[in-house]
């Protein structure tokens, strides 16, 4: 049975979506400590956790089970997900569950700012009547520029459409095909700034979006320009939008989310030129439901299947792509572990190549697990498909991937090869049967073993007698020989043997057996 730790707040139908799995467990325990929760994440798969649980590399390092972190909602901020790579768990969000919400949030900022609403509410209700104070402006054949064109951003100038807004917009992700289904203009950030009467944001708080609007970009801003954030804190240099708002370079603003919340000590609430809500984003009750059962249905499908929909760290793969795909996943692994002992130096390089209908199943998955293999055993911290690539490029290892229709005589078959600095090692794996994993070369030498249990290689000289004073070393350890398979002999002619046994050799063992004359190369390969 699967365990799931719930930290924060969910709405209830996603916790009695849980409940009602009978191969889940859930504990919901909300307002722990980093200490408090360090103490307890050690027994559970997963964490599910809105936006008050901060996930530490501390905590990471507690959870020795941990393989998913799932945000209800968009934002990660409290989330460290390079360390959660690291630690090879998997980071997913639900990006359009309270996408809506929150551009019906920026439009409702829109019109306030226009109608200075907030202001004018606060004159009649200290028994005011000013009227011409607060002459506002129509948003309709106005300018919004949306910085960051995804779901939300995409959603947000819908409705501007609707409002009769010109959209333009700033993304340099997004096709152009869709900004034409939407009829938004692309621009450069320089020319969405200068041409604007309303500046929206919509991106992810990362390395290069982050104070993405500061004074340079006010500077080129119109002096009626209004500003609005309801994406993330940080993406505004608040210094600068202080200066830009006191010193009428800009006409207003209106954030929901700042650099640090509550922004209690932030000179901003001095200003009149801005509104202010407390991170209201998500906060409706369609979105409390939406976010919280489909985090809670994305965990369930990646618990039982492996799928990680809306994975962060992780490239999207199907339920049905993970199926079609795990037999070649399962001899690549093993074909990586072999690789990884036959190699006498830090490979540098690894070519994986599918032919024939190994072809057919997504290549990065394949590939993943050769690294896999090739790494597993090596850390401290398990490798799996999310850290493996990270793992492989610290170390300097580099992947490469080919796909190939044609046979190769086998109607399916992966091919690894390994570079380092002192030689190219090479192995080729087949699915006899479809399902059955089979190593049938090394080095190009055609063999054909189960890559399972304890393996024994030699290269010795193609003459009689070896393998049989082999095997004598053997049997006197007590050692059983369950099958062996010998290739054909070489060039230098020199054959080679792999040998099933039934226990690992230890290093004196090993020594003796290398010690023989007539063997040239020893290796043990346990799977």
């Amino acid at each position: 049975m699967k365990k799931i730790l719930i930290s924060d707040k969910l709405a209830t139908d996603g916790i009695n979506y849980l409940k009602a799995q009978s191969d889940i467990y859930i504990h919901f325990e909300t307002g722990l400590s980093e200490d408090a929760l360090c103490e307890i994440i050690g027994e559970f798969d997963a964490l599910l956790i809105r936006s008050d649980t901060q996930v530490t590399p501390k905590l990471l390092h507690a959870a020795k089970k941990l393989t998913l972190i799932g945000r209800a909602g968009i934002g990660v901020d409290n989330v460290d997900i390079s360390a959660a790579t690291e630690m090879g768990v998997i980071v997913m969000n639900t990006p359009d569950a309270n996408a809506t919400t929150t551009a019906e949030l920026t439009i409702a900022h829109l019109m306030s700012l226009s109608r200075h609403l907030p202001a004018a509410d606060r004159s009649v209700r200290a028994g005011k009547w000013e009227r011409s104070k607060f002459t506002g402006s129509e948003v309709a054949q106005k300018t919004l520029g949306i910085i960051g064109f995804g779901t939300i951003g995409r959603l947000v100038a819908r409705r501007a459409a609707v409002l009769q807004m010109n959209v333009i917009a700033f993304d340099p992700f997004v096709s152009p095909e869709i900004y034409t289904d939407l009829g938004v203009k692309s621009v450069s950030l320089d020319d969405l700034v200068s041409r604007s009467d309303y500046i929206t944001l919509h991106c992810p708080l990362i390395e290069k979006t982050r104070n993405i609007i500061s004074a340079t970009q006010f500077d080129k801003m119109k002096s009626s320009a209004m500003l609005v954030n309801c994406a993330r804190g940080g993406l505004i240099d608040e210094v600068a939008l202080y200066d830009a708002l006191k010193n009428k370079k800009i006409a207003g603003a209106a954030l929901d989310v700042f650099d640090v919340e509550p922004p209690s000590d932030s000179p901003l609430l001095t200003l009149e030129n801005i509104v202010f809500t407390p991170h209201l984003g998500a906060s409706t009750n369609e979105a409390q439901l939406a976010v919280s059962v489909e985090i809670a249905k994305q965990a369930v499908i990646f618990l039982r299947t492996g799928e990680a929909i809306n994975a962060l760290n992780l490239p999207r793969v199907s339920a049905d792509e993970l199926k079609k795909s795990s037999d070649f996943v399962t001899l690549a692994t093993q074909l990586g572990k072999v690789l990884a002992a036959l190699s006498a130096a830090p490979l540098t390089k690894i070519e994986v190549a599918l032919f024939g209908k190994a072809a057919d199943v997504p290549p990065r998955p394949v590939s993943v697990a050769a690294l896999i293999g090739v790494l597993s055993g090596q850390f401290s911290t398990p490798v799996n498909r999310v850290n493996a690539e990270a793992i492989a490029k610290r170390q300097g290892l580099a992947l490469v991937e080919t796909v190939s229709q044609e046979s190769q005589d086998y109607v399916s078959l992966i091919k690894l090869t390994g570079f380092s600095a002192e030689q190219t090692t090479s192995i080729s794996g087949v699915l006899l049967g479809g399902r059955q994993p089979r190593l049938v070369s090394i080095n190009d030498l055609d063999i054909e073993v189960i890559p399972d249990g304890t393996l024994l290689m030699t290269v010795h000289d193609d003459k009689p007698g070896v393998i049989s004073v082999i095997s004598a070393i053997l049997g006197q350890a007590n050692i059983n020989i369950s099958r062996m398979q010998v290739s054909a002999v070489d060039s230098q002619d020199r054959a080679m043997a792999v040998i099933s046994i039934s226990e690992s050799l230890d290093a004196a063992l090993l020594s003796q057996v290398s010690a023989l004359a007539s063997v040239h190369q020893v290796t043990q390969i346990v799977l």
